[in-house]
């Protein structure tokens, strides 16, 4: 049951953030490219935090 929260979490916020940038980037903003590079270190670090999240929630919840 967590593991389909935590997957549904991270499926919303990468959508999200792929469809800011998309917005972002049609508007010709000066500061569109700090979105993109904003965006493409999100997609990472955020997948990974909530993977570590998982893991420590996991290990204490066994105990």
């Amino acid at each position: 049951m967590v593991k389909r929260v935590f997957a549904v979490i991270i499926a919303v916020l990468l959508i999200g953030m792929y469809v800011l940038t998309l917005i972002f980037g049609l508007m010709q903003d000066p500061r569109t490219k700090r979105w993109l590079l904003a965006s493409i270190a999100a997609t990472i670090i955020v997948p990974v935090f909530l993977y570590v999240y998982q893991r420590i929630y996991n290990l204490f919840q066994d105990k």
